[in-house]
């Protein structure tokens, strides 16, 4: 996932929502959202040239999300997939914290984590400080720092309080909210390097470029009572829909 929100205790009936965009290259293959053959437990899209995924959950109820940090420091040729993070937890029965906590920063490229079991939110890098459980709240993602103040994360995240406030949270607006396509302004673009106009596209919540772009959106709404909705909604490379896919389903 390239944008994260995540509402954390913020809802009496829902507990734990979350709306995300993947950004991905468009000719990099994928799977939709399914129940995985070979993990039986997990539920996520696949992504066909690592094998792991950016977002999963589990029959159980676990959940986690992936994004990957964008920084200076290139990929190594030995790193380990980084959507293997998402599965491992979601296949497992270990505590949030302590999944966190165990994980081998070194062994992997830049990414920010999110694991929830339920009754505990957990985060973790390997940019950024230590593993820590998250209190009640409201939380913003992109490819940078927890709730680092980027445009996107920034306006994203006041949408989904003003939702929240409203009492209106539901899968549909949660999916409006996410095919936001207004780039930032032109000041704010940092490019790290890259074409000005690649990297002002960036600054979209969905991103439509012919190369690179917001692959799927996916909405996740857990109740208090343990049901569980998933939402997947999958985009062509100019932005049009190419299909949608919902799943729900009782944490046991």
């Amino acid at each position: 996932m390239c944008l994260v929100l995540v509402a954390w205790r913020q809802h009496d009936g829902f507990p734990l929502i979350v709306a995300g965009n993947r950004d991905e290259f468009h000719r990099r293959p994928t799977e939709a959202l399914h129940w995985w053959p070979d993990k039986p437990g997990v539920l996520a899209g696949r992504d066909l040239q690592a094998g792991g995924t950016w977002l999963a959950l589990g029959r159980s109820g676990r959940f986690a999300t992936v994004t990957n940090y964008r920084d200076a420091v290139p990929p190594l040729a030995g790193h380990r997939s980084r959507g293997e993070l998402v599965t491992g937890f979601v296949d497992s029965d270990v505590a949030p914290f302590d999944y966190v906590e165990s994980i081998d920063g070194d062994a992997y490229a830049g990414f920010n984590l999110f694991v929830s079991d339920g009754e505990t939110l957990a985060f973790g890098n390997n940019r950024d400080g230590a593993p820590r459980l998250l209190e009640p709240g409201l939380y913003g993602l992109a490819n940078a720092t927890l709730d680092a103040p980027w445009h996107k994360t920034l306006v994203s995240k006041a949408r989904l309080g003003e939702l929240l406030e409203s009492g209106t949270v539901n899968p549909s607006l949660l999916m409006r909210l996410l095919d936001d396509r207004e780039r930032g302004p032109a000041h704010d673009v940092s490019g790290d390097g890259l074409d000005f106009r690649f990297a002002h596209a960036l600054t979209a919540p969905f991103i439509v470029q012919p190369e690179y772009g917001t692959r799927s959106s996916t909405v996740v709404m857990v109740s208090a009572g343990g049901a569980i909705e998933v939402t997947e909604r999958r985009f062509e490379a100019d932005g049009q829909r190419s299909g949608e896919t919902r799943k729900t389903f009782q944490s046991a």
